[in-house]
């Protein structure tokens, strides 16, 4: 009897032995040499040195203009960079922010539809075209930041810091939740203006890919009418979606994904120069010279 029971010890003892190890070495493998290599999370961004990628030469896109592009295809899983070293330096988000936005503000109730508003106070802001109650599609497409100002400021900082968190997006520096002045009116800053909150364009490219192949806790419906706020081209079998933005230090962004009858690119355009033709346009238009390039090869 004491035999048996033994030998039933021996056995459970080995068992939980082998069950530790097997949980401790879940996250690593190791290569050829026996050291041990972590593997990435699946919700984080991997290193460039972890993924496929190639440096390309979009210089003539950007007529001058110092800059970066990002485009990720996402059926052979292949990274094109330009100017490799600023894709990976984290910038203000600035108005592409508020793709994050929008799907915050429907997933917490703030927003219901492209109709939905917000109370416009009657002040006069810079931009002629924010001065008037506007709907989410006219907020959005207008990039009126006293708008999102509000839909952020009613989702409220906890939530905001962990949808950031659950996307790595970025720092996910929010401590300067009332922005850094960098606009003259108070609702017209924000953590996301050239503040605190930072993010590269890789990282944006990352983030984009998440939410439209429905990696992330946002709802499909949600998803979907994001998009139809991105949408810049619908012709000739392309269609692009993307959002805008621009700092006051001559940066400018336009962010998002390109697709064609068998193809998709995720991509971020990054402007970082103090010449007068480096706006959120002319991202644009880069981005969109670019897109279309690769979908008719």
């Amino acid at each position: 009897m004491k035999k048996i029971i033994c030998l039933f010890l021996i056995a459970f003892l080995s068992f939980g032995f082998a069950g530790c190890i097997r949980q401790d070495t879940l996250g690593a493998h190791s290569d050829e040499s026996g050291a041990v290599i972590e593997q990435q999370s699946p919700d984080s961004f991997p290193e460039l040195s972890q993924v496929s990628y190639i440096e390309v030469d979009y210089g003539s896109y950007f007529n001058g203009i110092n800059g970066c592009a990002v485009f990720y295809d996402n059926l052979s899983e292949q990274y094109s960079l330009y100017q490799k070293e600023l894709c990976e330096q984290q910038k203000s988000p600035c108005s592409t922010f508020k793709m994050i936005s929008t799907l915050m503000g429907l997933k917490y109730g703030v927003l219901e539809s492209e109709d939905s508003r917000m109370n416009y106070n009657g002040g006069i802001y810079p931009v002629e075209v924010w001065n008037a109650d506007l709907t989410l599609k006219d907020a959005f497409q207008k990039s009126c930041i006293w708008y999102f100002r509000q839909v952020i400021d009613k989702v409220g900082k906890e939530s905001f810091q962990r949808e950031l968190e659950n996307l790595h997006y970025g720092n996910r520096d929010i401590s300067k939740w009332q922005g850094s002045n960098t606009n003259p009116l108070p609702d017209l800053n924000g953590f996301w203006l050239d503040s605190s909150l930072k993010i590269s364009p890789i990282e944006q490219v990352g983030i984009v890919e998440k939410i439209f192949e429905g990696n992330t806790e946002f709802s499909p419906e949600y998803v979907a009418l994001l998009q139809n706020l991105m949408l810049v081209q619908d012709s000739n079998g392309v269609r692009i979606y993307g959002k805008t933005g621009s700092g006051v230090n001559g940066n400018a962004w336009f962010v998002g994904f390109c697709e064609g009858e068998s193809k998709r690119y995720y991509f971020a355009v990054y402007l970082e120069d103090k010449n007068a033709e480096a706006s959120s346009a002319a991202a644009k238009e880069i981005a969109m010279k670019i897109s279309n390039d690769l979908l008719y090869e």
